[in-house]
């Protein structure tokens, strides 16, 4: 085969992914607005949970009801998403203005060896985190209920205490009666999450 063809054909595969990233991003973009009233509500994200919160007080799927909720899952020894995330959430937050009364965070922890009450309230105490943040743990069992409730992944990767995790980056908002509304993925400006927010809160 000439390096002719096989230049064609690399341009052609490179283009293909593009194209399929192209048209992942503009579904998940839909979607972010898209009504779930015609989807069976036992394939969205969401359930039953029963965790331990920074405060070492037992906290279950009640938490959620009342208020629009942003549930993530990640974990504090993160690098890089986790922190990201979280600031974007408080930048939100104060995009919301008055209506950030009727929304919280809650910020479930995959790493239930490493994140212990006490340490999820250290870091959420640190600058730049939303305020009165939900902080989560448990022991590994109720961590896999939790992230197989909301239909997330969160796998552990390397071994000693250099570890870290693959998870979900997405960040699933609940409405006040704890069920599914939609799902904002990992670069969302505040601005544009804020709006999405407050067409969800409006009913649009």
């Amino acid at each position: 085969m000439t390096k002719f063809r096989l230049a064609i054909i690399a341009t052609a595969f490179v283009a293909l992914i593009g194209l399929a990233g192209l048209n992942y991003y503009i579904s998940f973009k839909d979607s972010q607005r898209s009504s779930t009233t015609d989807l069976d509500p036992s394939m969205l994200p969401g359930g039953a949970f029963t965790l331990t919160d920074q405060n070492g007080q037992v906290v279950t799927e009640g938490a959620l009801k009342g208020k629009w909720t942003a549930v993530f899952f990640g974990y504090t020894y993160c690098p890089d998403f986790c922190p990201l995330t979280l600031q974007t959430l408080a930048a939100t937050q104060k995009q919301l203005g008055g209506k950030a009364k009727d929304f919280q965070v809650i910020f479930i922890s995959v790493d239930p060896a490493r994140d212990t009450p006490a340490s999820l309230k250290a870091y959420l105490n640190s600058g730049g985190m939303p305020k009165a943040t939900i902080g989560l743990t448990g022991t590994q069992d109720q961590i896999d209920a939790a992230v197989k409730a909301y239909r997330t992944t969160a796998t552990k990767v390397g071994a000693g205490d250099l570890y870290t995790y693959q998870h979900t980056t997405a960040v699933f908002l609940m409405d006040p009666k704890g069920r599914y509304n939609s799902a904002y993925g990992y670069g969302i400006q505040p601005d544009e999450m804020a709006d999405m927010i407050k067409d969800a809160m409006a009913g649009r």
